[in-house]
């Protein structure tokens, strides 16, 4: 199975990971160069801080072997793929009562900006195919992904 792994100490914070995600999951035809990222209407799935000793957090959904978001969803909205081992997340299902975002570990999970009634979450570029938009974009190489 193929997980994003992170390497916060190569992280400079510089957000190429966000916006190539908002470019992947953009409906319009825009470029890149018109991307807001505080754009409610498309927003990234990952999120890069900046923590207490100047340097920067990259939080990313690590898809875990046991996800608690999965385990605690109520409606089956989020589930596991048995073969890629990805955290899928289906919206006409949810019902918002947001136990995934309590129950990550990780702090991944949050409910969108617009609504409020849906969850932002990495869906591993899977309509993209190959590898993930924000892995192609990290120019540090902090950002990449590993068989697991």
């Amino acid at each position: 199975m193929r997980r994003i792994i992170i390497d916060a100490s190569k992280c400079d914070g510089c957000k190429n990971c966000s916006l190539a995600c908002m470019q992947a999951h953009r409906k319009d035809t825009g470029t890149l160069y018109d991307l807001n990222l505080l754009d409610t209407d498309n927003e990234s799935r990952n999120f890069i801080y900046k923590n207490r000793t100047g340097g920067y957090t990259p939080i990313f959904c690590r898809h875990c072997d046991q996800p608690e978001c999965v385990m605690s969803c109520m409606s089956g909205a989020l589930t596991k793929d048995p073969e890629s081992g990805h955290v899928c997340y289906d919206e006409k299902k949810c019902g918002s009562c947001f136990m995934c975002v309590m129950n990550c570990p990780y702090g991944v999970l949050k409910p969108d900006d617009k609504t409020g009634m849906h969850i932002i979450k990495c869906d591993f570029c899977k309509d993209a195919g190959g590898e993930p938009s924000c892995v192609k974009a990290c120019p540090k190489e902090a950002i990449y992904i590993e068989e697991v």
